[in-house]
């Protein structure tokens, strides 16, 4: 051990302000928090404070008067979503990380922990990606915009630790999925959209799904709640201007994806595949050994268990809509 500090001790006292905390990834980091001791956690909600404008960023830090910011409100959807939006993405995930982390720096709070994306790394970087990687080209087309924009956390952050000894931080998390996610066709990932699309054709007696792409590129994922302990970790125990990645360290394809979410739905069709769709980047694993290494990051919870979690949790909220099509 690193003579870490103790997870309750480092939180019972500090007030701690959240961005996208009622989101998906937030509202599992915020439970943590509270779990840990933390009494003041300050959750800004998007129609009373658009973080894209300056005068609610500095309104929200006169509310919440945090020494701690978890900054994860982001605008995010799949690869669809993210063709159909591009300047959207670019401009509103810019603003809202570049005014939040300069209003904090300006009322002097000890610590900001920024949550990038694996977007920002190249389209062809080598596998498992590192962190040394994420300057050595352009990202993946369809969603590079986004990217980029959440890549300038790191210039940011690095710029103002250099100049005014602002301790911020960087997390690259790779594809998260769990219970609460997004499940609106329109803007989810892979993992939910795959998983609502067999259930609803299983509930229709349809013969077949239809998938975007040639199931031919590798995807890691990382279940949620396994997210929210990482970046706790980076929290309480990480201060130092490099990258980090947050992953389970596995890759599988997207065609291997689709028939293990099959076999859980239930759904007995055939899938048939439209590679007239992209597929996004050809392969994603990560190297996490920093994440270990540096505050004690480990994955815990199997690929399975936790589709199955994530199944289990879409299904009830099917029963409780009285839509019962599990």
């Amino acid at each position: 051990m690193m003579g870490w500090p103790e997870s309750s001790t480092f939180w019972r006292d500090k007030r701690v302000l959240v961005t996208g905390g009622a989101g998906f990834l937030g509202s599992f980091v915020v439970e943590k928090l509270r779990q840990r001791g933390a009494k003041e956690v300050f959750v800004p909600r998007s129609r009373d404070y658009d973080l894209v404008h300056m005068e609610a960023v500095e309104r929200v830090y006169r509310d919440a008067r945090p020494e701690v910011v978890i900054h994860l409100a982001a605008r995010v959807g799949g690869i669809g979503a993210n063709r159909a939006n591009p300047g959207r993405f670019f401009y509103e995930n810019l603003m809202m990380g570049v005014q939040m982390m300069e209003a904090g720096r300006r009322v002097g709070i000890e610590k900001f922990v920024a949550v990038a994306t694996i977007c920002s790394y190249p389209k062809f970087t080598p596998v498992p990606f590192r962190e040394e990687d994420l300057w050595n080209g352009y990202p993946e087309e369809t969603n590079a915009p986004y990217g980029l924009a959440k890549k300038m956390l790191l210039v940011q952050s690095q710029a103002y630790r250099q100049q005014y000894g602002f301790n911020a931080i960087v997390l690259f998390p790779v594809n998260l999925y769990g219970p609460r996610d997004n499940f609106d066709l329109e803007t989810s990932h892979v993992i939910p959209a795959l998983i609502r699309k067999c259930l609803e054709a299983r509930a229709r007696g349809d013969e077949t799904i239809t998938v975007w792409g040639t199931g031919t590129p590798t995807r890691e994922f990382l279940y949620v709640e396994d997210a929210a302990e990482g970046i706790l970790l980076a929290a309480e125990r990480y201060d130092k201007s490099e990258p980090v990645n947050l992953g389970s360290g596995f890759e599988l394809s997207i065609k291997d994806l689709v028939d293990l979410i099959v076999k859980l739905t239930g759904f007995e069709g055939r899938v048939v595949w439209d590679p007239t769709k992209p597929d996004g980047q050809p392969r994603r694993r990560l190297d996490v050994s920093r994440a270990e290494r540096e505050f004690g990051f480990r994955a815990s919870v199997p690929f399975e268990e936790g589709l199955r979690r994530t199944i289990e949790w879409y299904r009830a909220q099917l029963r409780v809509g009285s839509r019962v099509l599990a």
